[in-house]
């Protein structure tokens, strides 16, 4: 089957393979499906009765006259009214059982997918569209949940039936009566499947651009601040609403197809009861045929098409339920760019010794990023990266927590190439303070716990104190319970900062990283942040990456970068008095 490289236009053949991935996860309620498979086959054994029951009642009056009300047959009407209920009985008892089936089935693989999404590497999800992917997964899952209600309840029942209803039509009645159901139902099926082919344009149409329209509503209000900044309102309104009218003008043009599928559909339908009620009415006419006969073979074509008469749309939403299920596992199968050898081992951390050897690195492979970089960071020592944009300082950080692994060299953590460790382990021993803190949008106690989902309150409270922020959280009404709005937009830099560094005190990691924690913050917010990282580091390994040279004038180490190069290294003092780079940045930063 060809796939679609976008993940709302569908596929032109139906995959039946989408079945055979699906069967492992159904599998688990054995005992489930067989009792709702035999509540299937009664039920439409039921349906099949019921018409006989009806023949035999109208028969029955039919002969009994005029004395039909004095010798009604009880027995009949009853039995009609029984086989009606265990139709409908059977059917809800096959709809609970299987019911539970594909919910479980839908949990566990929208779990696995969940758990996969958070495997792959750091490239995908920066590459990724937040409201497509979320559609892709909801896609899916209700066409699992589709695809099993219909293939289950609709169409094989219904080819079940038709089988029997011709055998039966074809021994009581002859085959020019079994010949007309196959032929009615071949050109209904026909036609159905041609037209459903000819309007899935417009279904894919308006899936693309229902995707592009969420896309930009997601991505538009999760950069509220910044459309509002440069009041682009006016902008993004349009720009969504374009993307509605064309799912407008595709909807139109499938509402009118829908309009030529039904009409079509209607049409065939009242050709073949026509057809096979006159056949019927000539046999009774002749008496070869009672009134009772005319009767079933009337309710058996009216049982055969109401569940077809939803054919077309039926036939559409499970190829468009297969492919959803296809774009699903498809996420299943991107490989893992950056995994954990086989049998790798857990990362043992005594001093947090870091060793950075000969490593080069690129994104796309053109740009070198960085070039046989090479130094170390000594248990206890804080070491700094400062230098120019785009100089490589934070590509340093993305490699030792492996979001990326190097194209050459090695990155070694207490002699151990962090390659052949399980990246479980490695990120368990590095704390961060990024740049950009990210917070849940939950309460400030419950994105400071994240740092150690199990700590205790006590715990937290004393991580709250380490980094100075009691203060702030005893200010606030509703203290640590405060929402701090999605992505943390409530918070202010300097209180985000804070957050991180409560958060690594939790985490209590051997090897520390900041990544430009202070480039964006005040001088007051600043001294706040520099006192709680002394704090925070003392006694511990830490990686800073600077923009402001004077929040690293007492690291151990001071390494300059330059197009991902290292162009000096040592101490403040050491730096300053060379004159080169360095003593550039720092006089230029002085006079700022």
């Amino acid at each position: 089957m060809r796939r679609s490289h976008h993940p709302d236009i569908e596929v032109n053949e139906i995959d039946w393979r989408v079945l055979k991935t699906l069967w492992p996860y159904l599998l688990e309620f054995k005992a489930r499906i067989g009792i709702a498979v035999a509540c299937l086959i009664l039920t439409k054994i039921a349906s099949v009765y019921l018409p006989f029951i009806l023949k035999d009642l109208v028969d029955t009056l039919d002969v009994n006259g005029k004395q039909s009300l004095l010798v009604v047959p009880l027995g009949l009407v009853a039995a009609y009214g029984l086989v009606r209920f265990s139709i409908v009985l059977f059917a809800e008892i096959r709809d609970t059982l299987f019911g539970r089936v594909t919910e479980r089935a839908i949990r566990r693989i929208g779990l696995k997918v969940f758990q996969h999404l958070h495997r792959l590497e750091l490239d995908f999800h920066l590459n990724r569209q937040t409201g497509g992917l979320s559609r892709d997964i909801d896609r899916g899952t209700s066409g699992i949940n589709f695809l099993m209600r219909f293939m289950v309840f609709n169409i094989v029942p219904t080819l079940f039936e038709i089988v029997l209803v011709v055998g039966i039509l074809g021994y009581n009645y002859g085959a020019y009566f079994s010949l007309a159901v196959i032929l009615s139902i071949s050109c209904y099926v026909a036609y159905s499947v041609k037209a459903t082919e000819w309007r899935t344009r417009y279904i894919r149409e308006a899936n693309k651009a229902d995707s592009s329209s969420n896309t930009r509503a997601i991505d538009s209000l999760l950069n509220y601040e910044t459309v509002k900044y440069f009041t682009n309102e006016r902008y993004e309104a349009n720009a969504y609403d374009e993307q509605l009218a064309k799912w407008e003008q595709a909807k139109i043009k499938n509402r009118l197809t829908l309009f030529a599928l039904n009409g079509g559909q209607a049409l065939i339908i009242a050709m073949s009861m026509t057809v096979m009620l006159a056949m019927a009415a000539y046999q009774v006419t002749y008496q070869q045929m009672t009134l009772g006969d005319f009767v079933l073979i009337n309710a058996f074509m009216m049982q055969l098409f109401m569940p077809l008469n939803f054919l077309g749309f039926v036939y559409r939403e499970i190829k468009g339920s297969m492919a959803n299920i296809e774009n699903m596992f498809g996420l299943l199968s991107k490989a893992p760019k950056v995994t954990d050898i086989p049998n790798a081992s857990t990362l043992d951390v005594s001093g947090g010794q870091i060793d950075i050897e000969d490593v080069s690195f690129s994104y796309d492979g053109k740009r070198q990023v960085l070039d046989k970089v090479s130094f170390s960071v000594l248990p206890g020592q804080k070491v700094a990266v400062v230098g120019d944009s785009g100089s490589g300082k934070s590509t340093l950080v993305k490699l030792l927590f492996r979001f990326y692994d190097v194209n050459s060299g090695k990155v070694c953590i207490d002699a151990q190439d962090i390659k052949q460790v399980t990246q479980n382990s490695l990120r368990k021993h590095i704390g961060i303070v990024p740049q950009d803190t990210v917070l849940f949008n939950d309460t400030l106690f419950a994105n400071i716990q994240y740092g150690n989902p199990l700590a205790d309150e006590s715990e937290v409270k004393q991580a709250i104190k380490l980094a100075h922020l009691d203060s702030f959280i005893d200010s606030l009404p509703e203290g640590d319970k405060t929402i701090v709005g999605e992505r943390g937009l409530k918070l202010s830099g300097g209180e985000k900062q804070r957050v991180a560094i409560a958060r690594t005190i939790l985490k209590n990691p051997e090897v520390l990283i900041f990544d430009e924690a202070t480039s964006s913050l005040d001088s007051h917010s600043e001294q706040a942040i520099l006192t709680a990282i002394k704090q925070v580091s003392k006694n511990r390994t830490s990686l800073v990456i600077a923009h402001r040279l004077s929040t690293v004038v007492d690291a151990d180490n001071i390494i300059v970068m330059k197009h991902g190069k290292i162009i000096e290294q040592g101490n403040h003092h050491f730096l300053l008095a060379k004159q080169g780079a360095y003593h550039s940045m720092w006089m230029l930063q002085q006079q700022s």
